[in-house]
């Protein structure tokens, strides 16, 4: 059994998967055993082809076996030539979102580690290592951050995982600024499922990602819900990709992503938060969303935000979101408490752009 399982959900990404998948397979020599499983969610921009004719028709001619099955809905596999990890391809018939794919993906391997990438990046040869590496010696860690630099500019950081701060504001740590700043390993609220590990055994515990996300806030969520559990989350600089960004939804502001995330923004505090401490917030997190929308009235989209808006709200209390709710447990009071110091204390992050 592979140590690690490098989960890549794709869709319509064909420019990018060349690139994302020759670095992936081409790790430093010590790196531990793993596998690459990619979950199409159904492309149509040739992306299946790409994948039979490049990953898995050209070693089928290999003595490591044959591919089996076909795209149709039907899992393709087979052992690369020489030293190279194997290459799975699970084909869905429609784009299902992204906590979809990825759960597919989890759900089909076995190992005890899950790194979850972005087609739209190209790893470093250490990155695998060097995530194993840092959620081995933290017993208590259930996901490590990659450090994530800009496509277009890799000497500043894109993401040195995530935070959430009482104002409701997700935000990636460290974005735009020099990556030399961002060089030592520390702890993060969440990390950025862009390019991190998470540990299976605490996702049996915990539950996978919550697919009333579709995408968005999804890796946020998560982590919370582990901090809940009394689970930690942490930033390995030793880890580095390059990151494009925006890759599926085509810019980083744009309507349908606006409405997405303000649903979402809701959707987290209030599966996350238990009704006390939603009281308690409660003058922060309008004051952060008011913030919001006035942002997004200027670029053109306070509609698509309240849309959004209501959205999240009408998702809470549909089945699906009341199913997904993170119950309060006294015995997670302590983790609460130090989650609400975890709030003000990145407010003050935030100010500082640290």
């Amino acid at each position: 059994m592979c140590k690690v399982t490098v989960v890549i959900p794709n869709y319509n990404g064909i420019r990018f998967l060349r690139d994302c998948l020759d670095a992936i397979l081409d790790q430093d020599p010590d790196t531990p055993e793993y596998e690459v499983l990619v979950v199409d969610n159904g492309s149509e921009d040739g992306s299946l082809a790409l994948l039979r004719e490049v990953y898995i028709r050209e070693y089928a001619s290999t003595d490591y076996g044959s591919p089996e099955g076909d795209a149709s809905g039907q899992a393709l596999e087979c052992r690369a030539p020489g030293d190279r990890p194997r290459v799975r391809v699970e084909a869905l018939p429609e784009n299902t979102g992204f906590c979809h794919a990825v759960n597919v993906g989890i759900g089909l391997s076995d190992s005890p580690y899950v790194i979850l990438l972005n087609n739209d990046t190209k790893v470093k040869s250490a990155f695998i290592k060097s995530l194993c590496y840092a959620i081995e010696k933290r017993p208590e860690a259930f996901s490590v951050s990659a450090r994530m630099l800009m496509w277009d500019n890799p000497e500043l950081i894109d993401d040195a995982g995530d935070r959430y701060c009482v104002f409701g504001w997700g935000y990636a740590r460290g974005k735009g600024k020099p990556a030399e700043q961002y060089s030592l390993p520390c702890e993060v609220f969440a990390a950025c499922a862009g390019a991190a590990i998470y540990r299976r055994s605490i996702l049996e515990e915990i539950g996978s990602f919550d697919e009333e996300h579709f995408a968005y806030m999804e890796d946020l969520d998560i982590g919370y819900r582990a901090r809940i559990y009394g689970y930690r989350n942490y930033y390995e600089p030793g880890a580095e990709v390059i990151h494009y960004g925006s890759a599926s939804s085509g810019s980083r502001y744009n309507e349908w992503k606006t409405v997405l995330a303000a649903a979402n923004n809701i959707y987290v505090v209030g599966k996350n938060m238990p009704l006390l401490q939603r009281i308690w917030n409660l003058p922060f997190l309008l004051a952060g969303f008011g913030v919001k929308f006035i942002f997004f009235c200027k670029k053109g989209m306070g509609r698509a935000y309240v849309k959004g808006f209501g959205k999240g709200f009408t998702r809470l209390f549909s089945a699906g979101g009341r199913a997904h709710k993170v119950r309060f447990r006294f015995k997670h009071l302590k983790n609460y408490l130090a989650i609400q110091g975890q709030l003000y204390l990145n407010v003050f992050r935030f100010l500082k752009k640290t």
